[in-house]
């Protein structure tokens, strides 16, 4: 089927301005109405319409029936067929319309009955109004649709074409990063599998030599006391004592054996199977994978909690208290009674824990694990947390960060500043991982073969630190 368009002219005659006698009106009509409140009668009363004053005249009744805005009406509205419906009150043509009730009248009604005083208009004036509303509603649909078939043709077009070619590169990409850390990690594969295989054959050597001259060594041993005891019980005490220099020397070389003693050469040293491409890849895995585990019961335990410290209501904030502002709290031997120390709630022997500390207020902290056997009172050493083989500890004090052990301070190269300190406890692997949560950076990671079950371990000497969920 073929569609005709038809051009038409879309401009409305105005109806004639109207006077007779004892009333007036201005064609004030506002063409901006909305069509849908005009068609649907709405008790809104429109602002621009026509004012018409009218006066109780009843002598006017005959030129209103008969004035050209009725005439006007029957020719141009093409709504109503043949003459116009009659009032049922004064049996008068509904050739005027009442804008505060919204509906078709007579001159009578506006004039004496119950729309005097109302806004009314000439049903003429009305109706084109309505068709002018209706050429501009037409007209902005058309244009409305214009611009939906513009955006369909160009702009989704485009989007499409568009669409493959990012999802093309984009998958280019992920395909040339994974072949990267793939080939990266391929790599160290191999070298790492080389490196302990060098260690292994080592160790091996060490052992066989080890063995071979420890099984020579043993069978001297043997055949010299063998001889000595052949010359304890057979020589006679005349021959005996003249063969003590003969003796001497024997004693003398099965001295020279020695005493066979372990060293590291006989192990392999785990350092060969440490890679920090492979810690990281690992650490990120773990923290950032599907499968990523957290500790979300951890609190500060209260029981712990030095009398240098307090603690928030909820458990989760450490304060660091000033000299006048501290209180003696109860004895208790689990508290540390010197140091600004505070323990964890968790205790962890098997599996894996992460949890996640929020320093950004604190410029001296130290957060790390200890064993639950560490050293509670005193000011010495035993219960400082990094100054024992007890615990293992970051610390950050005059802007320095270094890791801490036995007394051993390692400074760490940290790039910026962490506003959140994450630990990563993975007890199979035995390793402990500290690393900056907001990026997921590792700061440190150190590998140890715990023998005991560990706790969170707290410090702070300024401001406060909050452990987050």
């Amino acid at each position: 089927m073929t569609e005709e368009i038809i051009t038409c002219d879309l401009i409305c005659p105005s109806s004639p301005e109207e006077t007779s006698g004892g009333f007036k009106t201005e064609k004030k009509m506002d063409l901006e109405q909305p069509i849908f409140s005009a068609l649907s009668g709405g008790a809104k009363q429109q602002q621009q319409v026509e004012e018409v004053e009218v006066e109780e005249v009843e002598e006017e009744d005959t030129a209103l029936a008969t004035s050209p805005a009725g005439t006007t009406a029957d020719s141009e509205s093409g709504i109503f067929s043949g003459e116009y419906e009659s009032c049922v009150e004064h049996e008068s043509e509904l050739d005027w319309f009442c804008g505060t009730e919204q509906k078709l009248i007579c001159s009578h009604c506006a004039i004496v009955g119950p729309c005097h005083g109302h806004t009314v208009t000439p049903l003429a004036t009305r109706v084109t109004a309505v068709r002018n509303q209706l050429v501009d509603v037409c007209e902005k649909m058309q244009l409305q649709a214009l611009r939906i078939e513009r955006f369909i043709d160009q702009t989704l077009t485009a989007k499409e074409q568009k669409l493959q070619v990012s999802a093309s590169r984009a998958r280019e990409q992920v395909l040339a990063q994974v072949s990267a850390a793939r080939e990266a990690l391929e790599e160290e594969e191999q070298r790492l599998l080389e490196e302990v295989q060098r260690e292994e054959e080592r160790v091996e050597q060490c052992l066989l030599t080890q063995r071979a001259h420890w099984i020579q060594a043993l069978a001297r041993l043997t055949q010299t006391r063998s001889g000595l005891v052949q010359t304890l019980t057979h020589t006679p005490d005349a021959q005996l004592v003249t063969s003590v220099q003969e003796i001497a020397e024997r004693v003398e070389e099965a001295d020279g054996v020695g005493e066979p003693c372990d060293t590291d050469q006989l192990n392999l040293n785990p350092d060969c199977s440490e890679s920090k491409l492979l810690r990281g890849l690992w650490a990120t895995a773990v923290l950032l994978g599907p499968n990523a585990y957290g500790s979300s019961n951890l609190m500060f335990d209260e029981r712990t909690l030095s009398p240098l410290l307090s603690l928030s209501g909820d458990s989760y904030t450490l304060t660091f208290l000033y000299k006048k502002t501290r209180q003696s709290p109860p004895y208790d031997p689990a508290r540390f009674d010197c140091w600004p120390n505070a323990l964890g709630s968790l205790s962890m022997s098997s599996g894996s824990h992460s949890w996640v500390v929020d320093v950004g207020q604190s410029g001296a902290f130290k957060v790390g694990v200890c064993y639950t056997s560490l050293e509670r009172k005193g000011s010495g050493n035993e219960a400082r947390l990094g100054h024992n083989s007890q615990s293992w500890v970051l610390s950050h004090y005059d802007g320095d960060y270094s890791f801490c052990h036995a007394g051993r301070k390692e400074p760490l190269q940290v790039a910026r500043k962490p506003q959140r300190i994450g630990l990563l406890l993975d007890w199979p692997s035995q390793t402990l991982l500290f690393y900056e949560a907001d990026s997921s950076s590792v700061l440190h990671a150190v590998t140890h073969h715990f023998t005991a079950p560990l706790v969170p371990a707290f410090a702070v000497t300024d401001r406060s630190i909050t452990i987050l969920h």
